[in-house]
């Protein structure tokens, strides 16, 4: 309100001064005479002005005249000018319109639209880093796999487009089964881009499945230099790439450089379980059974496994029941309500014929983790009891349909391995493998019919309304006298063949 009343003010005093200069000029006497040649022009003060106005305007209409005219000879010379960049202007809004609609086929699976467009889009803007890309992932679309890698290979001329370049055709090569040759654009691709996190773990996958695990390392160690990896878990991934390192070098015969490899690999990881294995084999092998022991013991502590406990009994293979029992109490006192250190209590007083104690090891595990190996060993501790057949049976008998427990398990994919890998069976993935319990519903592995060794000549076989209807597939019950060794009772090793009927697992007889 107040600034239209400010203009009308404005306006009001503009008029006024135009009027009392007019008024003013129209009283002055005199005037301005133009003379050309014997021509003479007399103009009054009023006209003066007046002509004096319209020169100005003349002047800057023929200066404009001018330039526009010097702009036409620039514009059809070829030279940037307000003409040509007028035009430039109208192509970029109709290459980047097209450009847009491209992008939106590509995303709504129209690829033949998306490519049409991107060569519209490449007339007006003459931008092939933007419209050979669109081409490409729309040629992947539609099945036109010669296309889209022509697409890929003219990004590799461009610095800026080099890296989407070799990764496109990486991909492509993946999908065509060429590994070699994926691996190697991998590297370049990692090469240029340290911190591209797919582009790490796909070359880290390809040179664990081709078992390149000196490559395989120098990849984690580069990708926690550049930030892509927290240093705890390339720490944990350089010591599974050591691990399978020293397993090859055991493989290859240098037992030497295989023990240093396989105590640097527990060293960078003690919780790893098989990398404490094999770090325990190798001490013990230079003749340091307290190394070893101490490196098992403080695996257990990260975590209990029946592989550490097989280690663990290893190292002193010729000890008695009682031996073992009281060597063992130094893996034992960690983690005493763990399952599995009460299943290893239970089946080493089942070697040393303590079966009470045996029974007080397991405790209620045969009700709220009732796993195979859990009803197995609660089968031994009835025959060794002197319990009915039947009732052995029984417990067998649930055995064979129950729940095999923790397995290593791949926690991307799922699928369950019978012993630890370093790349997934199933998806490629690498230290994926995790000791659990499979999900609900998850396959089981084959050899349940494996956990019932323990009868040996114990009677008839199980009657058949006891055995299931259906067994997992891959598994069918042995006759008795064929039962094979249960896989993790390896550390009982019981004196004298009566209590073989018990725990056969360990046949041979010691001697003190």
């Amino acid at each position: 309100m107040l600034w239209s009343l400010l203009k009308i003010i404005l306006f009001v005093v503009i008029i006024a001064a135009a009027a009392l200069g007019a008024g003013m000029i129209m009283e002055t006497e005199g005037g301005v005479r133009i003379a050309i040649g014997a021509t003479e022009y007399n103009l009054g003060p009023l006209q003066a002005v007046i002509g004096l106005v319209a020169l100005v305007v003349a002047v800057w209409l023929l200066m404009k005249l001018v330039s526009l005219l010097v702009a036409l000879v620039h514009f059809l010379n070829g030279d940037e000018t307000a003409i040509s960049r007028y035009f430039d202007r109208n192509r970029e809004r109709k290459g980047f319109e097209a450009l847009a609609d491209g992008l939106m086929a590509l995303a709504s699976g129209e690829e033949r639209v998306a490519m049409a467009k991107a060569a519209r889009a490449e007339k007006f803007l003459h931008r092939p880093e933007l419209t050979n890309l669109i081409t490409a992932q729309a040629a992947e679309m539609a099945g036109d796999r010669k296309k889209a890698e022509a697409m890929y290979k003219r990004l590799l001329a461009d610095e800026r487009t080099r890296f989407v370049g070799i990764r496109g055709i990486m991909k492509q090569k993946l999908e065509a089964g060429d590994t070699e040759t994926a691996m190697k654009l991998a590297e370049k691709a990692f090469a240029l881009k340290p911190r591209h996190a797919e582009t790490g773990d796909v070359l880290l996958a390809l040179q664990a499945t081709q078992n390149d695990w000196a490559g395989a390392r120098q990849t984690i160690g580069t990708k926690v230099k550049a930030g892509a990896l927290p240093k705890d878990v390339g720490k944990r991934r350089d010591a599974v790439l050591a691990l399978q390192e020293a397993k090859e070098i055991f493989a290859e015969g240098n037992s030497i450089r295989a023990r240093e490899a396989a105590i640097e690999a527990n060293k960078l990881s003690p919780d790893l379980i098989p990398s404490a294995v094999l770090a325990a084999k190798s001490y013990t092998e230079q003749g340091n059974p307290r190394y070893a022991q101490r490196v098992l013991s403080k695996a257990w502590q990260a975590h209990p496994h029946p592989d550490l406990a097989a280690a663990f009994a290893a190292i002193e293979p010729d000890e008695t029941p009682a031996e073992r029992l009281k060597r063992f109490r130094q893996v034992t006192r960690h983690h005493p309500d763990d399952p599995e250190t009460r299943m290893l209590l239970a089946e080493l007083n089942i070697a040393a014929e303590d079966f009470p104690a045996a029974r007080a090891a397991l405790g209620d595990l045969a009700e709220t983790d009732p796993t195979q190996r859990v009803l197995t060993l609660m089968a031994a501790i009835e025959r060794g009891e002197g319990a009915s057949d039947d009732a052995v049976r029984g417990w067998l008998a649930r055995a064979v349909t129950a729940s095999r427990g923790p397995q290593w398990v791949c926690d991307k994919c799922g699928q369950v391995h019978s012993d630890w890998s370093p790349v997934c069976l199933g998806c490629d993935a690498f230290d994926t493998l995790s000791w659990k319990v499979p999900v609900e519903g998850e396959v089981k592995m084959p050899g349940g019919a494996g956990m019932l060794p323990l009868l040996v000549g114990a009677g008839p076989a199980v009657p058949a309304e006891a055995a299931p209807a259906s067994p997992v597939k891959g598994t069918e019950m042995p006759p008795e006298e064929s039962f094979a060794r249960p896989p993790h009772a390896d550390y009982a090793d019981p004196e004298g063949d009566g209590v073989a009927e018990y725990a056969p697992e360990v046949e041979a007889p010691h001697e003190k």
